[in-house]
């Protein structure tokens, strides 16, 4: 008997290369480890923060089965402000550099919204750019799914057709500091949907190479309520038919409050706590034909996956 939720049997493979291999889609969901170089993330704020701890943690997420490590220099919790493209190059860089001469040869993806620190990132050995705000820059007030409180990111975009380099599009609406303000949406996966074919087209205008390069993310969490989100994880799978899917769902808050309803006392766990939730989503993300998720919990969610890859 098929499996309902599996979709991999049905796609074609698709080979991304990069400056440390290739990213192979299509065959199993790919993992992505998190490695937060920041003191307010909403997980592990300040526990990578010294540069020796963050690459000593890049070091084993590889030996841990991390196909991916994404580094990050700026908190994008919900209600978090920004920092300085000069303060995350001084937290990423030494990083990333320290992790190739310690021996990391995974991809390397950096997490920012900064086309000044994505470039510093990739000359220090990354090779990939992941950027919450979908390469561009939010100029209204107005929690919508609308693209009029936007402007597209030149910067980060001519770094993109210089480099050549693959690149993560999130979905997210406002910013870190204000998307959790009432996000609403008629329709949230058709919503997300326009929105990375409409980014699509503005990267291609712009001289940015699409195919084998564009990764998209709907972001959970990003603008999004509960029902959003698990809209989004159950239907997210469906974009592969045009781009790679990534999906982080990984100790995040709607977990929290499903878990919520379960719990003796109603309250939430705290983010670490939040492990089985996330294994859930990532079993279910990995049979559905998702490409790769982003993990805090490489060794577990991998071993989720590695189950997962046997029932299909």
């Amino acid at each position: 008997m098929s499996n309902p939720l599996s979709k991999c049997g049905t796609r074609s493979q698709r080979i991304y290369s990069t400056g440390h291999g290739k990213l192979v889609f299509g065959n199993r969901c790919l993992v992505m480890g998190i490695l937060n170089v920041t003191p307010d993330s909403f997980s592990d704020g300040g526990r990578h923060l010294a540069e020796d701890a963050a690459i000593r943690r890049a070091v084993d997420m590889v030996r841990e089965g991390a196909d991916v490590i994404d580094i990050g220099g700026e908190s994008t919790r919900p209600g978090s402000l920004p920092v300085s493209a000069g303060e995350q190059i001084d937290r990423v860089v030494p990083v990333i550099s320290g992790a190739r001469t310690a021996g990391v040869t995974v991809p390397i993806s950096i997490d920012t919204q900064s086309a000044e620190v994505a470039a510093e990132a990739l000359n220090a050995g990354a090779d990939i750019v992941n950027d919450v705000s979908g390469m561009r820059l939010w100029t209204g007030s107005v929690q919508t799914d609308s693209g009029a409180d936007y402007i597209d990111h030149v910067e980060m975009m001519r770094l993109l057709a210089d480099r050549g380099v693959p690149y993560i599009v999130v979905h997210m609406t406002g910013t870190p500091a204000t998307m959790q303000l009432n996000p609403a949406y008629n329709d949230v996966v058709q919503a997300v949907g326009r929105f990375f074919a409409e980014r699509a087209e503005r990267l291609s205008a712009a001289g940015v190479k699409t195919n084998g390069r564009m990764i998209v993310d709907p972001g959970i969490g990003f603008g999004k309520t509960l029902e959003h989100n698990i809209s989004l994880v159950q239907s997210c799978a469906g974009y592969s038919t045009d781009w790679p899917v990534l999906l982080g769902t990984s100790r995040k808050r709607f977990i929290g409050e499903i878990l919520a309803t379960a719990s003796a006392d109603g309250e939430p766990p705290d983010a670490e706590h939040r492990i089985m939730g996330t294994a859930a989503t990532v079993a279910y993300a990995a049979l559905a034909g998702v490409d790769m998720v982003r993990v805090h919990d490489v060794r577990a969610m991998r071993d989720v996956v590695e189950v997962c890859l046997r029932l299909l």
